[in-house]
């Protein structure tokens, strides 16, 4: 159902700009070339972004449902919590200021926006466990880290991916502030809809943007169908 969203949203937009007579500046700024590199400039900060954002959420939502390091668990949460109460525009400002402009300084801003939900749904997902499915492990001789990668990991797959599946939601929508500290992506082409006053323009990067978020959360759906442990 969704890929015929994306077709219909796509041509209809399409559709909408071919029947334009288009300026000099609006021709120019929806040039294939540019709008397409835009495109692909917004793909790799959400691939590399989200990706990061698993490596981190993930050992680090394991490491703090064992039992020696529980009690930081409300700790490190309640950072993320408030790390995502930021707006995200603040977020890449102040990175913007300390560290500078930039693809990686922008990837960085996505990571700490969208560790939240990974981190959460990691350690929510091993918590919920049966703690007698747990028992019933060590009682077959497991090791405790045999019993995570046997047991808990396993049954906690499906909130896990839950989390990740909105972290990348959450990244194709904020990757578009990007494009105020030079890191590109569909958010240039919205701002330049936006100071240059052309609403075709400014349709055509929200609707990719819109497009986007939609292919990538059908994509995600499928992937959680595919990973999902057999029997759960």
């Amino acid at each position: 159902m969704l890929p015929l969203v994306v077709l219909v949203l796509l041509g209809g937009v399409w559709a909408y700009v071919s029947s334009l007579t288009l300026d000099s500046i609006e021709t120019r700024t929806l040039a294939p070339e540019v709008v397409l590199t835009a495109l692909w400039q917004h793909v790799q900060l959400v691939i590399t972004s989200t990706l990061l954002t698993i490596a981190i959420g993930v050992p680090l939502g394991v490491l703090l449902t064992r039992p020696g390091t529980r009690r930081a668990g409300a700790i490190v949460l309640a950072a993320a919590n408030a790390s995502q109460a930021v707006p995200s525009i603040g977020v890449l400002v102040v990175l913007a200021m300390v560290f500078g402009v930039g693809f990686w300084m922008a990837v960085v801003a996505l990571v700490l926006y969208a560790l939240l939900p990974v981190l959460r749904n990691t350690m929510v997902g091993i918590r919920q466990v049966d703690p007698a499915l747990i028992d019933a492990g060590r009682g077959m001789g497991l090791s405790p880290r045999e019993v995570l990668y046997t047991v808990e990991l396993p049954l906690a797959v499906p909130v896990m991916l839950a989390g990740i599946r909105v972290a990348l939601i959450l990244n194709v929508g904020v990757a578009t502030l990007a494009a105020f500290t030079n890191a590109g992506g569909l958010g240039s082409v919205i701002s330049s809809g936006i100071s240059l006053n052309r609403m075709p323009v400014l349709i055509v990067g929200s609707a990719l943007t819109i497009a986007l978020a939609l292919t990538v959360d059908w994509l995600a759906g499928l992937a959680e169908r595919v990973l999902h442990p057999r029997g759960i």
